[in-house]
């Protein structure tokens, strides 16, 4: 469909180019946020709060995967009736104490808390500015947006879990690499409030300029065809929940599996960017791709490259090879290449097999089990890393991603065939 042509409201990436900018760096506050805790949490468990069972560890991100699923499903549903901007400024506000929460926490279990903040805060402001960009660039561009958008939010999250690793190398764990996040989480939110501006007119718009049915979906509707009735959604959003599964695991187990084979803090921080850095910067290419040439070859081939990638992580300390770290480095590349096949793919595939009218709901119903994947995660990966050792663990997930990769195949065939 062709940018629209109303005096007031025009759909494009072009048209809008100021205000999606705009989002873009919103949405890297919103990843500098998550990435704060990418390298430090799991390190602080064992060393500061002295906990030794994997499943204990991995329970921040239990915590933190419940409570941004719920908020997914909650902003999708809002948004479609209200509005995005009022979730998004929301979403700030709730992010506002996790810095001080991170800095100060005297036990776990307040560490634990400070996720389900975290995790309500990710979810609404995620996915506002994933529904605000979807909104203003139109159907052309869909995939394209999705990946600035995944870009954004990844390298910030590289960048920040670099920088927590390096600056807690010279001054720390605490409170000093936690300092990034006031600054974060104070510019997110004077420019949601200020700056940003409300996109839901732009959905309301291409639904009328394509001349399809505003047709009422209740929140039982979008529930269950965006999880299951059809094939093509059942595809893409049990594919998200595996990705986020895999990425669980990734983010707690990996950087004490690398501490406990005796590289130092800076390489574990190295390592654990290096993945969402890849994962970030290559969504600016696999995004636009998926607008050519289509979202299934993409989705599957990269679940099975995830998969390969954490099969190679599991099994590097067997090999014997000369440098871990490079050994190590190499798979992080893979692994983040293989996710930016798949994430912002995913998410314009949303966008592809829904209307607009609903289509903010279906956008919160997958993010909703895709997010549950980190509780999945947590506690496949907790229990396995307990029961049989940490590369056991990550080896397991990794044949579960594989597999997953292979099952969107089939359902996006059958659900492209059947449509």
């Amino acid at each position: 469909m062709p940018a629209g042509t109303h005096p007031e409201i025009r759909l494009g990436l072009r048209e809008n180019l100021n205000q999606f900018a705009l989002l873009v760096g919103v949405n890297a506050l919103v990843g500098g946020m998550v990435g704060l805790e990418r390298t430090l949490l799991p390190i602080m468990a064992e060393k500061e709060y002295h906990l030794s069972a994997h499943s204990a560890i991995l329970s921040f991100l239990i915590a933190f995967g419940a409570a941004k699923a719920f908020a997914n499903y909650v902003a999708g549903r809002v948004s479609d009736r209200v509005g995005r901007k009022p979730v998004l400024v929301i979403g700030w506000v709730l992010t506002l104490p996790v810095p001080f929460m991170l800095m100060f926490a005297p036990t776990w279990s307040w560490i634990v808390i400070t996720n389900v903040l975290l995790g309500l805060g990710q979810g609404l402001t995620w996915s506002a500015t994933v529904l605000m960009k979807i909104d203003l660039v139109g159907p052309e561009r869909r995939g394209l947006a999705m990946g600035m958008n995944e870009f954004a939010g990844y390298l910030a999250v590289a960048v920040s879990a670099f920088l927590t690793a390096r600056i807690a190398e010279v001054y720390g764990l605490r409170p000093n690499p936690f300092l990034l996040g006031i600054g974060f989480a104070a510019a997110g939110l004077l420019l949601s409030v200020v700056v940003v501006r409300e996109t839901k007119d732009h959905a309301d718009f291409e639904q009328r300029v394509a001349s399809v049915p505003h047709d009422f979906v209740s929140a039982k509707d979008a529930f269950f065809r965006t999880t299951w009735l059809d094939r093509r959604l059942r595809g893409v959003t049990q594919a998200g929940l595996v990705n986020n599964l895999n990425d669980g695991v990734a983010w707690g187990l990996l950087p004490l599996l690398f501490g406990q084979s005796g590289l130092s803090l800076g390489q574990v921080g190295a390592l654990s960017a290096a993945y969402p850095a890849v994962w970030g910067v290559s969504q600016l290419a696999t995004g636009a791709l998926s607008d050519r040439i289509g979202r299934k070859a993409l989705i599957a081939a990269g679940m099975v490259l995830q998969g390969l990638a954490l099969l190679a992580i599991a099994n590097v300390p067997r090999l014997g090879v000369p440098s871990r770290f490079g050994a190590w480095m190499a798979c992080a590349v893979a692994l983040g290449i293989g996710t930016a096949m798949v994430y912002p793919t995913l998410l314009a595939a949303i966008g592809d097999f829904t209307r607009p009218g609903w289509r903010a709901s279906a956008v919160g119903v997958y993010r909703l089990w895709r997010d549950l994947g980190y509780v999945a995660g947590a506690l496949i990966g907790g229990a396995l890393a307990d029961r049989f050792g940490m590369s056991t663990a990550i080896a397991v997930v990794g044949l579960m991603t594989v597999g997953s990769g292979l099952w969107a195949e089939v359902e996006l065939r059958a659900g492209a065939n059947s449509a």
